[in-house]
């Protein structure tokens, strides 16, 4: 391996693990340090991007993501908070750019081997961070650059909150149960794909899977048993796709698929208190609707265009200040919902638009994930696993974003982004 193969893939683990986990850099290093560790990367990305200018064009991006940013860039003309928006629509087009500098550097199995090394990191360390506060700090902590002397501290702003030995769920690194668990279903997702494709010796890669379902056992999140069963039923579908050996087959287990998804949904609506019940929610799944209801009510004052994109909620900026946004004593920074957010932010315009996006990535990545490669005339090679990377990862932030609004940032858009351009144009599938 020679020096600069090795720091573009220390260069990828780190935009992956930044993007994954940049509460953990916030925490540590404060929102300085964070910001210093994210500017570093998109000069990077730049960089990389101008020197593979031969590789990739304007004109071969996806063409609803670059409506997407344009829409986002435009909004400053009519929000309500131009200066944050601006830095949302810079932010948003650097997150592209970094998705596209992973995109024309990297083929699918490369991608999957440096995914999978970023969550290794992110989803070991937690369960040792989590150790080690149990057995020698003793006590919950805040994180370590943030005064919180003569306030009244709430769960949700600790670091850790010592639960691993209680029975209580996790929050890790992250510091977020809910994150931690996405992240470790994303972690189950690479790694058995790792260990399909033998990339690593079958024992590591068992390990790995042990060491994400442990993750995601220790978070209990609702939002990721639902995307669990989502992301299960797709690759279930996807296999036996895989497997059928004329087009009748195909098209016999794409209509029972969808009779079941119908049937699936059609039970969870009519049952929905039995649904909440197994999830261990109540029926304002845990104040999520009171922020839904405030939010539609302040996206119809604007439903056309929204207040102008801002991603992340800004703390003590109207209107994302309302009372009705503080539940349980914790100010809430997101709607909750992705495509709510987005009707708040870019009104139904950018909902299309942002729809369009999705879906686009996602029927692209389906198609490549069932299409055997043709090597030669009349010739076809076996499937490769790393092939199913991006639509079963795309399935898990579309179900996560009816719950959480990371579709619109970090890991969220930058996956979303780079599976988007990758499935535009495909590269051959070889060795890392």
């Amino acid at each position: 391996m020679t020096a600069k193969p090795a720091l573009l893939k220390a260069y990828a683990i780190l935009l992956f693990f930044s993007v994954l986990s940049g509460d953990t850099e916030r925490y540590a290093l404060t929102w300085y340090g964070w910001g210093a560790i994210v500017l570093a990367i998109i000069t990077i990305a730049v960089v990389i991007v101008i020197k593979a200018r031969s590789r990739w064009r304007l004109a071969g991006l996806p063409l609803p993501l670059l409506a997407f940013l344009l829409l986002a860039t435009l909004s400053i003309a009519w929000s309500d908070y131009r200066q944050f928006t601006a830095a949302a629509a810079l932010l948003s087009i650097a997150t592209a750019v970094g998705a596209l500098s992973l995109a024309v550097s990297f083929t699918l199995r490369e991608l999957l081997r440096l995914l999978g090394h970023a969550l290794r990191i992110i989803l070991l360390g937690s369960i040792l961070f989590e150790l080690v506060v149990a057995l020698v700090i003793r006590h919950p902590f805040t994180p370590w650059w943030t005064d919180y002397s003569g306030q009244t501290i709430h769960p949700a702003e600790y670091w850790s909150r010592d639960l691993l030995l209680t029975g209580g769920r996790i929050q890790g690194i992250m510091g977020n149960s809910d994150l931690l668990g996405f992240v470790a279903l994303l972690g189950a997702i690479v790694f058995a794909l790792e260990f399909s494709s033998r990339s690593m010796r079958r024992g590591w890669s068992g390990f790995w899977i042990v060491v994400a379902l442990a993750d995601i056992g220790l978070t209990r999140s609702a939002t990721v048993t639902v995307a669990a069963v989502a992301v299960a039923a797709a690759a279930l579908v996807l296999v036996l796709l895989r497997r059928s050996k004329t087009d009748r087959s195909r098209r016999t287990v794409s209509i029972v698929a969808v009779l079941v998804v119908a049937a699936g949904v059609a039970g969870t609506v009519s049952f929905h208190g039995f649904a909440l019940q197994l999830l261990n929610k109540t029926s304002t799944l845990t104040g999520r609707t009171t922020i839904w209801h405030e939010v539609i009510v302040l996206a119809s004052e604007r439903p056309v265009v929204g207040w102008g994109w801002i991603s992340y909620w800004v703390p003590g900026l109207a209107p994302f200040d309302r009372p009705q946004f503080r539940i349980g004593g914790i100010q809430y920074l997101q709607a909750h919902d992705a495509w709510l957010d987005l009707w708040l932010q870019l009104g139904v315009l950018g909902l299309i638009v942002f729809a369009a996006f999705a879906l686009s990535a996602l029927v692209r990545s389906w198609m490549l994930a069932i299409d055997r490669p043709q090597v030669g005339v009349g010739v076809r090679s076996d499937y490769d696993p790393a092939t199913l990377l991006p639509v079963l990862v795309l399935v898990a932030l579309l179900a996560q974003s009816i719950a959480e609004s990371r579709l619109l940032i970090e890991y969220g858009f930058l996956l979303l982004a780079l599976f988007a351009i990758k499935t535009k144009r495909p590269d051959p599938v070889s060795g890392s």
